[in-house]
């Protein structure tokens, strides 16, 4: 049986997937709950308007991506970098430089 003829709304609940392999899927509007994401990783996607929240996320690379217009707000930034240099001092500098 083809899946693609089965997988539009499809609801999975409490299930193993791990080393699953996904090519040329469209996922759009899905929504991950609880998911177990670590060593995952996502290669030529376009993740335009995810909202991603409650998200342990350390240890993490991103790589070669357009994050223009990329929000991150009340997060842990103690040892993420971007370019290499630490975010905690880039924006301790930039809050020094407004007077704050």
């Amino acid at each position: 049986m083809d899946l693609y003829q089965v997988t539009e709304r499809l609801s999975v609940d409490d299930a193993n997937l791990a080393s699953s392999t996904f090519n040329n899927a469209n996922l759009s509007s899905s929504r991950y709950n609880q998911i177990e994401f670590s060593g995952a990783k996502f290669n030529d996607s376009n993740m335009t308007g995810w909202d991603i929240n409650d998200v342990n996320l350390s240890g993490a690379r991103i790589n070669n991506a357009n994050l223009s217009g990329l929000e991150i707000a009340n997060c842990n930034l103690r040892g993420a970098t971007i370019d290499g240099v630490a975010i905690t001092e880039l924006l301790a500098a930039y809050r020094a430089s407004k007077g704050n």
